[in-house]
């Protein structure tokens, strides 16, 4: 049995890979080779930066020479710096958020934009692609980095290389592809809290022309938040997954992948723990006075506790299929072919946040089904002019089911007349089907030897079709007066009657980079995204605002990149840097409807994001690997009129709606920092050990939509080690280490919400957590 590429030399081994400018692999066309291209710097045996080479423009090329912002991270950097899931990313890139409940209620932020909460009828601002395909729903994304080549975070609307329009960025995920040479790994962690994670991958050849790979993980953990109520802990659960691969290379003309894979949740996150009670008014403050009168005992988030009377459940099913052909055509023309199919089942249980029942369950689930179709046609390169062109269809079919099972301490805590909710079981469903077709093409002219120019264009149409209705609501007792006037104007029967959108949605790119040494390249971009408009899949404040307010219309952004990346001191250091000014118009974000008390999308007004990113790779002796990465972001609401009030303004005036134009956009850390690196040193001929850190920061954030002066995230500052030590086996390496993340066992919030009557509650990061790994790679 070969030995595997992750030992290629004693010296470029055991390398912390950090970040690096490179390129999105889903762009990417031609044939899979037999070994993995690398995707981050590596250290020399002279502490030298290595050339990383990338192929999203349909060529081979340094990704310093590639004029994009983009954070890269291959699976070494996942593994060693222990980021298994999506939602850890913000720890190790610039400009990216990621706000997470549970599986449906999740959205990533790229330079501010996109932290609206879940909405079923709507994609994402920040579009997520796995081995090429697109995501149609964030939570699609909530599961094990399994068996990860690497990750990329392109920032800036997307779409004159993509399947999908965005107006964010785009995250790529790109598993390991089978080998013709037998390789394989089997870890194994263990921590604190019941944590066990156990991961396997085999790969290796079939026949002559037939490659097979297949990896497998399970993960559990007991939870970190104490439920005082029974002494149980949640925010923990299982997650089980395989995937299964096959590659078909009959020539050097022709490849042929397909993938199978399937994942599965079952947990009690979606925990919301008390971040604060909001306002006081005339000595009395609403929440806690409420609470009281229903009989509720409060504890407090920031403790870690919670206290529920009622069951906390996920239930996440999901899987899918996709086979990508490449034939290399006469004249090296390079033809494309991406077919993929997916679906996504997410059944929650939601207890009220207090220990007396005012609803015994409530939430939304969801059966998602989703088609892609992607063909896509490059041209050979090395000529003036090079480019792609293609088109792409997808198709979706979604339903929701929105529950409320309220109990008798309803009316309470609403504020509605006695009987109006109590023991009142309420019912809505929403569908909507999507067809989106798009027709793409990008090309470069290489005007002179150090000078290109790049365009780019998109035209993508859309049909949707939808309806939404609820059920009239069942049991309680009967009513009359104020209280059958509440019962209906809350949970009333209702049907939209059939929802259709049409829309044509534009995408344009137009970019000139120039070579100002073979060391130093510097580019400037105009680029236009647009996502998609959508429908609001539950009732919301539609029958007393009409069918309008379920309708939500394009967001446009128009987006322009200013950057420089440079090669310098003999190849041991890397800086990379780029300014950006964005516009959104009709910025999807959460509107108020004062009279029933709820909030739903609409296209609430316009945003501007700009800032500065950057990113520093350095080597400056033997084994010692440095990367330091950040970004300052100011992004405000430019034209933001009928927003919902803070409590302290809307306590005191129901009816009231406010103006956050200037205020700054929910969930965007001003200055976020993140700084990493490992040391490696050779004890013996074939051991080799290592330390490695990690710092990131976040200044504070606006929590809730609101901008409440009582829903504010403090910033914080994360630090997790590790050291272990390698060991060459001969046919193999035994990789060992202790670790342990959140060192400081700092309390933090990662994101918050609006509860009722003028509180908050928020999602609570992990704490400190220590464990030890074992891996081996054969």
């Amino acid at each position: 049995m070969s030995r595997p590429s992750r030992w290629p030399t004693r010296t470029s081994l055991f390398t912390l890979q950090p970040l690096a400018a490179g390129v999105l692999l889903a762009a990417a066309g031609g044939s899979f080779a037999d070994e993995p291209v690398p995707s981050a710097p590596v250290v020399a045996q002279d502490a030298r930066l290595d050339t990383v080479t990338v192929n999203a423009r349909r060529r081979e090329e340094s990704a310093q020479s590639v004029p994009t912002p983009i954070s890269v991270l291959n699976s070494e950097t996942l593994e060693t710096q222990r980021i298994y899931r999506v939602q850890d990313l913000q720890q190790l890139v610039p400009s990216t958020n990621v706000s997470y409940v549970h599986a449906r209620q999740s959205s990533i932020s790229i330079r501010g934009l996109g932290n609206n909460p879940a909405s079923d009828g709507l994609e994402g601002s920040v579009g997520v692609y796995l081995d090429n395909v697109y995501l149609g729903r964030p939570g699609m994304a909530v599961f094990d980095l399994l068996d990860v080549e690497q990750l990329e975070v392109l920032r800036g609307p997307q779409g004159t290389l993509f399947g999908k329009n965005t107006t964010a960025g785009v995250i790529n995920i790109t598993s390991r592809k089978p080998t013709f040479h037998q390789e394989g790994s089997v870890q194994s962690s263990l921590g604190e809290d019941g944590y066990w994670q156990t991961q396997g991958s085999f790969s290796g050849p079939l026949t002559d022309t037939l490659a097979g790979r297949i990896s497998a993980y399970h993960t559990e953990d007991d939870g970190y938040v104490k439920n005082v109520y029974n002494g149980h802990d949640l925010n923990g659960g299982k997650r089980q997954g395989f995937r299964t691969q096959l590659l078909f290379k009959p020539s050097e003309t022709f490849n042929l992948r397909w993938i199978g894979e399937y994942n599965e949740e079952h947990s009690d996150n979606g925990i919301l723990s008390l971040y604060s009670t909001g306002p006081t008014f005339n000595g009395v403050n609403r929440y806690e006075s409420l609470a009281r009168q229903a009989g509720a005992t409060l504890v407090s988030g920031k403790d870690r506790k919670v206290n529920f009377d009622a069951d906390q459940m996920v239930k996440v099913f999901q899987g899918g299929t996709s086979v990508e052909a490449n034939w290399t055509l006469p004249n090296d023309f390079t033809l494309t072919s991406i077919s993929a199919y997916r679906w996504w089942d997410f059944t929650p249980r939601n207890d009220d946040g207090l220990n007396v029942p005012v609803f015994h369950n409530a939430g939304v689930s969801v059966r998602d089904k989703q088609y892609s179709q992607e063909i896509r046609l490059a041209s050979p390169t090395g000529g003036f002019f090079d480019y792609v062109l293609g088109a792409y269809y997808f198709k979706q079919d979604l339903d929701n089911k929105s529950f409320t099972y309220n109990g008798p301490q309803a009316d309470i805590w609403n504020l509605t007349p006695a009987g109006a909710l109590a023991n009142v079981t309420t019912i809505g469903n929403g569908h909507i089907d999507t067809d989106s077709y798009a027709l793409f093409a990008q090309g470069t002219w290489h005007l002179t030897e150090r000078l290109d120019f790049t365009a780019g264009v998109r035209g993508t149409y859309e049909e949707k079709s939808a309806w939404v209705t609820r059920d009239a609501p069942v049991g309680g007792t009967t009513v009359t007066g104020a209280a059958a006037a509440a019962r209906q104007g809350r949970v009333g029967a209702y049907d939209s009657g059939d929802l259709n959108q049409y829309s044509f949605a534009p995408s344009g790119l137009l970019s000139l980079s120039y070579r100002f040494s073979d060391d130093v390249l510097g580019y400037a971009s105009l680029s236009h995204g647009e996502k998609s408009g959508g429908v609001n899949l539950t009732v919301g404040a539609a029958p007393r605002l009409g069918t309008d307010s379920l309708l939500v219309g394009t967001e446009r952004a128009n987006n322009a990149e200013l950057g420089v990346k440079s090669t310098l001191l003999d190849n041991r250091l890397q800086l990379n840097a780029n300014l950006f000014w964005t516009q959104v118009n009709g910025y999807q974000a959460n509107v108020y409807d004062q009279v029933n008390r709820v909030q739903y999308l609409a296209n609430a007004g316009s945003v501007r994001s700009r800032g500065l990113e950057f990113e520093a790779t350095a080597a400056p002796l033997r084994g010692l690997t440095l990367n330091f990465n950040g970004s300052w972001n100011d992004v405000r609401y430019t034209e933001y009129d009928d927003a919902p009030c803070p409590p302290e303004v809307s306590l005191a005036n129901a009816a009231a709606t406010c103006d956050l134009s200037g205020h700054q956009v929910v969930g965007a850390s001003k200055y976020i920092a993140n700084l990493n690196g490992q040391y490696k040193w050779q004890l013996a001929e074939r051991i080799e050990p290592y330390v490695t850190a990690s710092y990131a920061f976040r200044s504070r954030a606006v929590g809730t939509i609101d901008d409440s002066d009582y829903g504010q995230i403090p910033s914080y500052a994360i630090v997790n080690l590790s050291t272990g030590v390698r060991l060459d086996q001969g046919d193999g390496v035994l990789d060992l280490s202790l670790w342990v993340k959140n060192a400081g066992d700092k309390t933090y919030f990662t994101s918050l919400w609006n509860s009722a009557n003028g509180g908050y509650a928020g999602v609570l990061g992990t704490p400190r957590t220590v464990g030890a790994t074992a891996r081996y790679d054969f």
